[in-house]
């Protein structure tokens, strides 16, 4: 029901979206304030609105294990204890699962992937979506923007340099980095 104000103008919904509007932003400024000074950092609503480690919780991730509010995560994806997943992430275990160890390290931006369409793509959809379970080992260290595509088995104590494009296996005890990614030798 629409009460009047104190002009005499009827109150509107518009009126009330504003002031729940006004209401939300003070709100989250406080949040604001309080994740710099606790933590230093700024971050986007969803941050400001859960803890890293409540959110790798709900997925039932090791303990320990944290995760920014905007990771994609996508079918079976299992990830071990102590492992830190940051912002814009995709983890794609829609085909046939995904496995990410304990005391992992997956950077900014990084996508791993169970499936790819090309060949659907191409064919015009007369082939099937292709799925392949990959999995990371212990210890592992992926760069920023690392793309891993489905299929691929990446040992313990590896580090992926940034901005590579992960297709094969990759060893334990080695790093790796190009686009495609290439071993240059061990960690």
């Amino acid at each position: 029901m629409e009460a009047p104000l104190r002009s005499g103008r009827v109150r509107t919904v518009e009126d009330e979206a504003d002031e729940w509007l006004a209401r939300v932003r003070r709100y989250l400024q406080v949040l604001t304030v309080r994740k710099k000074q606790r933590f230093n950092r700024r971050v986007s609503i969803g941050d400001l609105l859960s803890e890293r480690a409540d959110n790798a919780s709900s997925y039932g991730f090791g303990e320990g294990t944290t995760m920014y509010d905007n990771v994609l995560v996508l079918g079976d994806v299992k990830v071990g204890r102590h492992t830190w997943i940051g912002p814009g992430c995709i983890l794609d275990g829609s085909g046939g699962g995904l496995r990410i160890g304990d005391h992992c390290s997956i950077s900014a931006g990084v996508q791993i992937y169970t499936h790819q369409t090309v060949r659907r793509s191409l064919s015009m959809g007369a082939e099937p979506i292709e799925y392949a379970p990959t999995c990371i080992g212990d210890g592992v260290y992926v760069g920023p923007n690392v793309v891993i595509q489905m299929g691929v088995t990446i040992g313990d104590r590896v580090v992926i340099g940034a901005n590579s494009f992960v297709n094969r296996d990759i060893g334990s005890g080695l790093k790796a980095f190009g686009t495609p990614a290439r071993i240059q030798g061990p960690v």
